[in-house]
């Protein structure tokens, strides 16, 4: 359904390190960097047909993290959501909400993790298994 996620970031190196080894444990490789037509610096991560973006904020002011958003990431197995989940918090993202682990609920279960990267933005790792 969709092609690419854009996050904003006020960091771009501190952004770099933690998406780096975040994204790393889900297979994706170095980002093609750039800068668009009035200057921001721009990062793509791209895996699986899909692509991740961090940018300075085109409109100058700071980047923020979306009230009530959440970008999920899919995951291979159990033990890949625990490895995002540390990985992250290793580089400066904060664990939030309950541990990662087996939820139960209507939609079945799913392993799950949720953390704030560096800027703020609100990203959860999920696993169904089958």
């Amino acid at each position: 359904m969709f092609s690419h996620v854009m996050v904003g970031t006020n960091d771009m190196e501190r952004a770099k390190r933690f998406y780096d080894a975040v994204l790393a444990v889900l297979g994706a490789g170095e980002p093609h960097r750039n800068h668009n037509a009035t200057g921001q610096a721009r990062l793509f991560y791209r895996h699986g047909g899909s692509s991740f973006c961090v940018t300075e904020p085109i409109n100058g002011e700071p980047a923020t993290g979306a009230n009530g958003g959440t970008i999920g990431f899919k995951c291979s197995s159990a033990e890949q959501v625990q490895r995002f989940h540390d990985t992250a918090v290793a580089h400066g993202g904060t664990s939030i909400e309950e541990p990662p682990g087996l939820r139960e609920g209507r939609l079945g279960a799913m392993y799950l993790a949720y953390v704030r990267d560096p800027d703020g933005h609100k990203l959860c790792a999920l696993y169904r298994p089958t």
